[in-house]
């Protein structure tokens, strides 16, 4: 694993398990199943995709580092929140970049395993959004993902990683590919909930 895959993805799941620990505010959560919460949200999305890969063993499995820094961060900002209330928008930012982040390591990992690059793209939306999901399960709410209201999520993910796929069609392997496409996919989400902008839904006929 090269240094900016190794960095990007502890980003990522530091600022997953911010978001689980954050979405966990309002439901009197104790430390532990803050923990849980913020490790399922860091490493639901790339477990299920290593499941799927056939990568073995699953990549915090590996490298354990992953988990000390998911437990870690959460109770870091589960101890912040318990002396000093945060904007309402944290769990959003983090939830963002979480998304962002994860949906590109997953698409490059994916890419190293030779797979067909609409593959690639539907592994990069499954690593981003399905630890969310399993977040939003657990607190029984409905998950982010499915709400309209929370305007593009993952349409922002596969937008980031079809930009991915095409950035490394052109110049494949380049450092600036990684960086670009999460930068893409951070627009697209902060867009669609400045401009509150959605994807048409599913409504009868009068």
């Amino acid at each position: 694993m090269t240094t900016l895959a190794l960095v990007l993805e502890h980003f990522a799941v530091a600022t997953c398990a911010a978001s689980g620990v954050l979405a966990a505010r309002g439901k009197r959560v104790d430390l532990f199943g803050v923990i849980v919460l913020a490790v399922v949200t860091a490493f639901g999305g790339g477990t299920i995709r290593d499941l799927l890969l056939g990568s073995t063993p699953i990549f915090w499995v590996e490298r354990p580092a992953y988990l000390y820094n998911a437990a870690v961060t959460a109770a870091i900002v589960f101890l912040v929140i318990r002396f000093r209330e945060l904007e309402g928008t944290g769990m959003l930012v983090a939830d963002a970049f979480g998304l962002a982040l994860f949906s590109i390591v997953g698409a490059r990992k994916a890419l190293a395993f030779n797979l067909d690059p609409i593959v690639a793209v539907a592994m990069g939306v499954v690593t981003g959004v399905a630890g969310g999901i399993l977040r939003d399960v657990l607190l029984g709410q409905i998950p982010l993902v499915f709400r309209r209201e929370i305007h593009f999520y993952a349409t922002a993910s596969l937008g980031g990683c079809v930009m991915f796929l095409a950035l490394e069609h052109f110049w494949p392997q380049a450092t600036a590919n990684s960086l670009i496409a999460i930068a893409f996919t951070l627009l697209l989400r902060f867009a669609s909930i400045r401009w509150k902008l959605a994807l048409p839904d599913l409504k009868s006929k009068p």
